[in-house]
């Protein structure tokens, strides 16, 4: 414990100065005479005597309550961990074209937006929730709030688009966290860097052994990534789980769709401006390899944030999934001051002294 302003102690003399002025006063007090032929009529109406100890109550209430007023001024502090009150969760969704695929009922794209609305439905009103929407870009979409009706309504109208840039999201999704919490720095545009010449595609698969957890404490704030395919351009993603790591964010991916994909059929909406395209959704090529989930990649993000990955084949799979995302309180170390509350103790025990000292001169 510490004290802001010590001098406030000096007021702690008065104690022993009020002490000694109260024995002093009971000293010079003299019982009084009254003369009578029979003192044990007197006694008896006097009546039976209360105990003397009861006297002084007022003066232990005074003395207590003016000792808890000066170590109040004194403004003392103690370090406590309490929860932290910025808890948000930023849902990175990835809306390409292959979410279309009708391998989970009835397509990829509508059954996660149908978890979605269930997993929000589900959070304590007061936890933030943002969207971030990603395809060939990265974007937010619906700021972090409690707002759970403009989520829904944007959540409803997004459509899909080409490509997935999977590292852009998680990015995305640290500024949209920096944004809230002061603890969070925004990503500087040279800290993390889109990799040089053509992205092999699919990725590399990245050696788990070799990826440490972060060693930063974790903030209450996360990241939930869900994608149904690969990183098919822009900044790599285990670039971009290592700024989230040392800043504390965890990213819990979940990899969305079954191993066995087939044909795509999205609906007018969900195709959006390209509603009437008539070209691939990828320009020609193996298409199937764009609807698999490149599970390695998505293993190596969570364990470099401290989080976890987590498979969904089906609807069923994809809401137990995101029910799984940790809803503990992130507590911090804070300095809390206790003036406050000696303040209030102090004044109550003068006012309970004031009322002794009255009903004992009423009632004898």
């Amino acid at each position: 414990m510490s004290f802001t302003w010590p001098a406030a102690f000096a007021a702690l003399a008065l104690v022993p100065l009020l002490i000694a002025a109260y024995i002093w006063a009971q000293r010079r007090r003299r019982p009084a005479v009254i003369g009578h032929s029979n003192v044990a009529l007197v006694r008896a109406a006097l009546g039976q005597r209360k105990r003397s100890w009861t006297r002084h109550l007022p003066l232990v209430a005074i003395l207590l309550g003016l000792t808890s007023l000066a170590v109040g001024a004194a403004r003392p502090t103690t370090s406590a961990q309490v929860p932290k009150n910025r808890t948000s969760i930023i849902v990175a969704l990835d809306v390409s074209r292959s979410m279309c695929s009708i391998d989970v009922d009835p397509n990829r794209f509508s059954a996660a937006k149908k978890a979605l609305r269930e997993f929000v439905a589900k959070q304590d009103p007061q936890t933030r929730i943002g969207l971030i929407a990603f395809a060939g870009y990265a974007e937010m979409v619906s700021p972090p709030s409690t707002d759970r009706e403009q989520l829904e309504a944007t959540l409803d109208a997004l459509p899909t688009g080409r490509g997935t840039a999977i590292g852009a999201a998680i990015l995305r999704s640290i500024d949209a966290i920096a944004g809230i919490n002061p603890e969070v720095a925004t990503v500087a545009p040279d800290e993390v860097a889109d990799p040089p010449g053509e992205q092999e595609f699919p990725l590399p698969e990245p050696d788990l052994d070799t990826i440490e957890p972060p060693t930063t404490d974790p903030v209450a704030d996360v990241v939930v990534l869900l994608t149904d395919g690969a990183n098919t351009r822009g900044v790599l993603p285990l670039d971009a789980a290592a700024a989230a790591a040392k800043r504390g964010i965890r990213v819990f991916p979940i990899g969305f769709g079954t191993t066995n994909p087939t044909r795509m059929a999205c609906t007018p909406e969900q195709l959006g401006a390209d509603a009437f395209s008539d070209g691939g959704p990828y320009g020609g090529g193996n298409v199937a390899q764009f609807l698999l989930v490149d599970e390695p990649t998505l293993e190596g993000v969570a364990k470099a944030t401290g989080a976890t990955y987590a498979p969904a084949r089906s609807g069923a799979e994809l809401a137990e999934a995101l029910g799984e995302v940790p809803k503990e309180v992130v507590l911090t170390t804070e300095k809390v001051e206790l003036s406050p509350a000696l303040a209030a103790f102090g004044a109550l025990l003068l006012l309970l002294g004031v009322v002794i000292a009255a009903r004992q001169r009423v009632f004898p």
